[in-house]
């Protein structure tokens, strides 16, 4: 009987000494650097909307998580569609004929495909606050800003270059290619866990840009685009993180 006594309170001081480790792992908030990838769906707004539908966007983005649980980092987000709106799809329209087509160098009616590409890049701030099911002191509400260059225009791919109207400079002066300043604001959770694959982020992305035209004429309209621009995107954005650690201390490892 002593024997099994003294086993239960072994196993018994194992189990305490196991959930205060456990619970000062789910107490700490680590320093790591971060890798992520993530996907967007966005609905264009403002100026933009008059020339794109929604898109998709891809991205990624290196971070570095302090113990503070601010975050800093850079990032890089490509986005495309063909959902083209009237502004897009009149380009040609000097230089269709009455049936709505372009002739190639052959005689032929040319194939033409308009679709929309563009992208951003810049640098985040943020910061997690693990109030919102917060499962440890690594996850919870993720609020951020980034601030940096959107750019977008048409792409045109001219089937076999056929089409000598469309090509080289001639082609630039339709693509519409526009930039400019913008920023971001991204609301949702973050869940920094146990695992270094098994981490996330979901929530909403909002981008306000004011950008013009970097084409010296615009053959579409035959005229210089000088209109002040302000395109926006509201997006719904999901990462995969892959925290790296600059170190794992045995206080770190979670059970």
């Amino acid at each position: 009987m002593l024997f099994k006594s003294k086993i239960l309170s072994a196993i018994l001081l194992i189990l305490i000494v196991y959930r205060s480790f456990s619970q000062e792992v789910a107490d700490s908030s680590v320093f790591a650097t971060m890798f992520s990838a993530s996907y967007m769906y966005q609905i264009p707004d403002g100026d933009l909307a008059t020339r794109f539908g929604a898109n998709s966007n891809i991205g990624g983005s290196f971070m570095v998580k302090f113990k503070s649980n601010i975050i800093l980092g850079v990032e890089w987000n490509s986005f495309f569609g063909n959902k083209l709106k009237e502004e897009v799809t009149s380009i040609f329209d000097a230089i269709k004929t009455s049936t709505g087509d372009i002739i190639d160098q052959n005689g032929e009616y040319a194939t033409i495909l308009l679709s929309e590409r563009g992208f951003f890049t810049g640098v985040k701030v943020g910061k997690i606050f693990p109030v919102l099911f917060g499962v440890n002191n690594n996850s919870g509400l993720f609020i951020s800003g980034s601030l940096g260059l959107l750019q977008h225009k048409i792409r045109i791919e001219n089937d076999g270059n056929r089409a000598p109207q469309i090509l080289n400079d001639f082609k630039k002066g339709y693509d519409k290619l526009t930039n400019g300043l913008a920023v971001s604001e991204f609301i949702g959770y973050m869940y920094i866990g146990e695992s270094q694959i098994l981490n996330f982020y979901a929530g909403f992305e909002f981008y306000q840009a004011w950008t013009q035209s970097r084409r010296d004429f615009d053959f579409g309209t035959m005229q210089v685009d000088t209109q002040k621009r302000l395109d926006m995107l509201h997006s719904f954005k999901i990462g995969w993180v892959i925290p790296l650690y600059k170190r794992l201390p045995d206080k770190y490892y979670y059970f």
